[in-house]
């Protein structure tokens, strides 16, 4: 669809077309959905994203899956997960790259309290794994404004898959 008829969209059908956009988070559709038009849906989403109240920040980071994680094993990923996570090969792991992702994960997650989140599309394997390592050094904050900042880049490529 085009971006004008997006935009036009009535607000229910806005809201199923795109909120699959934000993982398991459609509330930021939702409310994108209320103050439309955008000049930039992308900037308009994540305008949402920058107004939300900081538990909502913190909760739309909890909502991604661990990568490589068990969500990945069992199956229960969303399709648009499983997709971004086979295009940089987490489907594909030796033993001894998953029990790294599995360590990394785990480190990651009781530092932070919330999911590793990378924009898995942009990089391989290897990319993930050093810039899981080189995160892990963040304090809370920059690394929360780094997984928002990621959680962008993720809408970004899934609304240019609409295009």
């Amino acid at each position: 669809m085009r971006r004008d008829e997006i935009m036009a969209l009535p607000e229910a059908e806005f809201v199923a077309r795109l909120g699959f956009l934000f993982e398991h988070s459609p509330w930021v559709v939702e409310r994108a959905a209320r103050r439309r038009p955008f000049a930039d849906l992308h900037a308009g989403l994540m305008q949402v994203v920058a107004e939300a109240a900081d538990d909502e920040r913190l909760a739309l980071v909890r909502a991604h899956p661990e990568l490589a994680g068990k969500a990945a094993v069992d199956r229960t990923l969303t399709a648009a997960s499983t997709a971004e996570q086979a295009s940089a090969g987490l489907d594909r792991l030796t033993q001894a790259e998953f029990d790294r992702f599995h360590a990394l994960n785990t480190a990651y997650r009781e530092r932070f309290g919330f999911p590793f989140v990378i924009c898995v599309r942009k990089t391989d394997k290897a990319g993930i794994l050093a810039a899981m390592e080189r995160r892990l050094a963040h304090d809370r904050e920059a690394e929360l404004a780094a997984a928002l900042a990621e959680v962008g880049e993720i809408v970004k490529l899934r609304l240019e898959d609409l295009s």
